[in-house]
């Protein structure tokens, strides 16, 4: 591509990497994975970015800022009355989780940093219980988002892939019902 054109589209890496996450984020509707949109883009801006052939996309000033708050929308849109009326059984099971969870991700960070040798705010965030967004985010504050954006990665992708199955299995075999 001619320098002239790279300089009159300067975010055309972006646009790149918009269309390998689209085109893989709607193959992946066909898997019936849940979350599949967001496992396939996530597959599909990866294998782009990895392979090198596109340089890292510039996003324009407050273009994540948007997208983060759309993240958040979706989510709080999943919240109803009805989840508050849930919380009032499952207040206890959500404090004992979080607390399990957090503590966990802090002593698997910290063994994790400690055993490999390995910057510990990046495996005390990639091991945290947060999705991919938020605890990206918060490394990007840190000078560790891409590292930690992969360890969530790696862990969304193989639990989208893999809990599926165990749930499947679990309910073939009578130990669950759905």
């Amino acid at each position: 591509m001619s320098k002239h054109l790279i300089q009159f589209m300067p975010n055309i890496n972006l646009i790149y990497y918009l269309i390998a996450g689209g085109i893989f984020g709607a193959l992946a509707l066909k898997t019936g994975i849940p979350a599949a949109p967001l496992a396939g883009a996530l597959i599909g801006s990866s294998i782009l970015s990895v392979s090198g052939k596109v340089d890292i996309a510039d996003w324009p000033i407050g273009t994540r800022t948007i997208l983060e708050i759309g993240i958040g929308t979706v989510i709080g849109t999943s919240l109803t009355k009805d989840s508050l009326v849930d919380l009032q059984s499952l207040w206890r099971p959500a404090i004992l989780i979080t607390f399990t969870l957090v503590i966990t991700g802090l002593a698997i960070g910290l063994w994790t940093s400690r055993l490999l040798n390995i910057d510990v705010i990046t495996t005390i965030l990639g091991a945290a219980p947060g999705g991919i967004s938020g605890m990206s985010l918060v490394g990007s504050e840190y000078g560790v988002g891409a590292a930690v954006a992969t360890l969530h990665a790696v862990r969304l992708i193989t639990v989208l892939l893999i809990l599926p199955l165990v749930v499947k299995c679990l309910n073939l075999f009578g130990v669950i019902k759905s």
